[in-house]
């Protein structure tokens, strides 16, 4: 997988994380269930470009 690609993956899943994220902080007002959601993001992620 060329860098591009990478990158284009990336931020692909950065709006899912910013998006996400208000929307999980909107349902359960704390910020722990929001960094959860995040760190679970961050591993689809990194395991996606690790291919």
């Amino acid at each position: 997988m060329d860098i591009s690609r990478k990158l284009a993956i990336m931020i692909f899943s950065a709006v899912p994380a910013i998006i996400g994220g208000g929307i999980v902080y909107h349902f359960f007002g704390n910020f722990t269930q929001v960094i959860i959601y995040e760190v679970i993001l961050l591993l689809a992620t990194l395991g996606c470009i690790s291919r």
